[in-house]
């Protein structure tokens, strides 16, 4: 306590100049919180601090000064025993503060500015968010403060009239008052206050666009400042190019009435093919009042296509997703569908070598990023995404030092990003790696003023051993009972317990969710914690979800035996099987572009599940499916084939409920069915495939969904297929 006393005495360990006095403050605070030892530092904008330097120390100061910084930059020099910060204003020197509280660093001379002038986050205080709609406006300034620390230029808020419901059972306060208090906090920093506002209608009338500016005028006359406008072409939103961008003219016009400096922004989201040639157009006509546009999700142009089409001069911003795990725009790669079943697609999800990969790919020519959250469960990735915002050449592990350091207070904890995104690599059930992550998660020692942060990676750590061990003993379980002798001792197998440790650690998992519910107000369960629904990622509603095919067994022993139920694969009749949502049982799929080189996946397959569970009565191998994305083919290829043979094609469609017609074709050219709507979900099919498809040894099919459209892409999508071989002549089938 007397090193916490010392740093608040008449002479401050932190001094401000003039205009330096809320980076200073933030400082101070954030120090006196960590009890860290008295080191003289003095924040002052560059032309303040000579007179806030003592008389002996100004004359040093002019030799050393630093003559410009840049408008977001800050210059660091050492004078004596004083660390002097200086920036242009109150932004670069909350910047300087932040580089100091997390390196600690008190070098003779420093100078740092961020590479892309843009490097947002969004804030979504809506009920579908997974944390924020509970939060007060004092775990908001905290927030905003942290993400200043480390070199935001500002936060974007979702505007009320989103398609989200009006309130949340959660909200402390209502959206407005929130949002104003919100404006303010990044104000007073120094950032900007962005607004992201949706324009839900057609606007095909004169009076619908008119209606629509009056609404955003007086949102604007309730806000601060706004400093952006973000439209979405979709996602939501659903209006034509050609009433889309008179209307954001008239917008902006609006905005600019009351900040002549305002950026203008707008999304390719959700057009289909005729709708981004028309999207273009409205671009070639170069609008002055348009700054440029955000490429985010649900855009079926890849990013480097969108850039070719800007005019000169006109800049492009990227909106990534961080959040999600599937069904998403940056997908974890071949993920384990025990892993999408359980934690779903918005779990804790550290992923640094994912995100610098993905930031990596999709940043050159960009002005910077908006980057898509939907709370707290992708912590690590927004900090992630503003430090290489500020550096590109920054290394995932050079960020996970510093997250470790500014919020665990254990260096150990940057190993714990790694491992918990490798506990994602594979099987579960075979990838111990998992225990060792769950250890050393275990073994991490916090600093007293270590927030919620640790609980979010002992969450996920304590979750992922769960998932692999519930699998190891749900295989088990299936396995003996299909292999017991009737259906009695079937089904006493299918119905024995979980085994250690999975009680101890569910135990454990539900205490965390309460820390993190306390600490955080992250809503990790429907009712529990209020969460929408369990896909906003209340994944401690699904810990006990089953893992194999029990429901789907005990129906089916009504009439049949075990043996009868035990060679769902078709080895006996010499059948080439794929579970095409399983990774590690899926040979003949083509996977395609490798996720590093094409991380949004416009050329490779992508894995996904239903929104139905094994409790339902689906089979984990209806659950599960691969896809692929707009016009690219979902594809298996099969070599060695007999050519002697005529093979049969059984496949069963099943997926999301969301579903679009489905062509397949084989080799390239023989069409094996013409678009087909799925009539039932799952569904079963089965195809003959002409002897001149296999004649060669090989086959390929490809699956198709109608060209053109837009939207999220996805919607063809096939669980598993079976390639049979038929009987030669004087064969027994």
């Amino acid at each position: 306590m007397l090193l916490a006393a010392a740093l608040l005495t008449t002479t401050p360990c932190v001094a401000a100049g003039a205009g330096g006095e809320v980076a200073a403050a933030l400082l101070r605070t954030r120090l006196v919180e960590r009890h860290a030892p008295c080191a003289r530092v003095l924040l002052a904008p560059l032309g303040a601090a000579e007179a806030a330097l003592p008389a002996r120390q100004r004359t040093v100061w002019r030799k050393v000064a630093p003559r410009t910084v840049p408008r977001e930059g800050f210059a660091v020099r050492r004078i004596g025993e004083t660390l002097v910060i200086t920036a242009r204003g109150q932004r670069g020197l909350v910047y300087g503060a932040g580089w100091y509280l997390r390196t600690g660093a008190r070098p003779l001379r420093y100078d740092s500015a961020p590479a892309r002038p843009v490097r947002l986050t969004q804030i979504g205080y809506r009920a579908k968010n997974n944390s924020y709609d509970a939060w007060t406006l004092a775990m908001f300034q905290r927030r905003i403060e942290d993400f200043a620390l480390w070199g935001a230029s500002g936060v974007q808020v979702i505007a009320p009239v989103s398609d989200d419901d009006a309130t949340s059972p959660l909200f402390p306060a209502p959206p407005l008052e929130t949002l104003r208090g919100i404006g303010n906090i990044a104000h007073r920093l120094g950032i900007d206050f962005a607004l992201y506002y949706p324009n839900l209608h057609d606007y095909a009338t004169v009076a619908e666009r008119d209606a629509e500016v009056a609404r955003f005028r007086t949102l604007l006359g309730e806000l601060p400042q706004v400093d952006a406008l973000y439209v979405p072409g979709g996602d939501p939103g659903h209006a034509a190019p050609a009433n889309l961008f008179p209307l954001v003219a008239d917008e902006a016009a609006a905005l600019r009435a009351r900040n002549p400096a305002a950026a203008v922004w707008i999304s390719t989201q959700g057009f289909d093919a005729a709708g981004l040639d028309a999207f273009y157009a409205q671009l070639a006509r170069r609008p002055r009042w348009l700054t440029g546009i955000f490429a985010g999700p649900q855009t079926r142009d890849p990013v480097a296509v969108q850039r070719r089409h800007l005019p000169a001069g006109m800049q492009l911003l990227l909106y990534p997703d961080v959040a999600h795990t599937m069904h998403a725009q940056v997908p974890v790669d071949r993920w384990s569908p025990a892993f999408a079943l359980t934690e779903g697609r918005e779990p804790i999800n550290p992923r640094p070598r994912a995100m610098t990969a993905l930031f990596r790919h999709l940043d050159p020519g960009s002005s910077g990023f908006v980057t898509y959250s939907e709370g707290v469960n992708d912590d690590a990735n927004q900090f992630l995404w503003f430090r290489l915002g500020w550096d590109p050449r920054v290394t995932p592990e050079a960020f996970a030092r510093d997250y470790a350091r500014a919020f665990l207070g254990d260096p150990a904890g940057a190993r714990a990003l790694f491992a918990l995104e490798d506990n994602w690599i594979g099987d579960p059930a075979r990838n111990a790696r998992i225990d060792a992550t769950l250890a050393l998660v275990d073994s991490l020692r916090p600093a007293p003023w270590a927030d919620w942060r640790i609980d979010a990676l002992r969450y996920r750590a304590v979750y992922d051993a769960i998932v692999r061990h519930r699998l190891i003993a749900a295989r088990a379980r299936e396995a003996a009972a299909l292999a017991a002798p009737d259906a009695a001792t079937a089904r006493a197998r299918l119905a024995e317990a979980d085994p250690a440790p999975v009680p101890a650690l569910r135990t454990l998992l539900f205490a965390l969710a309460e820390r993190l519910w306390q600490g955080a107000r992250l809503q990790l369960s429907v009712q529990l914690y209020g969460a929408t629904t369990i896909e906003r990622g209340a994944n401690l509603d699904r810990v006990d979800v089953d893992l194999n095919d029990r429901v789907w067994i005990e129906r089916q022993l009504a009439t049949r035996t075990p043996a009868q139920l035990a060679d769902h694969e078709r080895q006996r009749e010499g059948a080439l099987y794929d579970d095409l949502g399983d990774p590690s049982n899926a040979p003949h799929l083509v996977r395609g572009s490798s996720p590093m080189a094409d991380p949004l996946r416009f050329h490779g397959a992508v894995d996904g599940i239903a929104d139905r569970t094994p409790n339902d009565g689906w089979r984990m191998a209806w659950i599960s499916y691969a896809e692929s994305l707009y016009d690219a083919p979902l594809r298996l290829r099969y070599t060695g084939l007999d050519r002697r043979r005529r093979y049969r094609l059984v496949a069963t469609y099943a997926g999301e409920d969301y579903w679009l017609p489905m062509r397949l074709v084989a080799n390239g050219s023989i069409e094996i069915h013409p678009p087909l709507d799925r009539k039932t979900n799952p569904m079963t099919v089965a195809f003959d495939i002409p002897a001149a498809a296999t004649r060669g040894g090989t086959l390929d099919l490809a699956w198709t969904r109608p060209a053109g459209m837009g939207g999220s892409g996805r919607g063809h999508q096939v669980a598993e297929t079976w390639l049979i071989p038929e009987p030669l002549s004087g064969e027994r089938k």
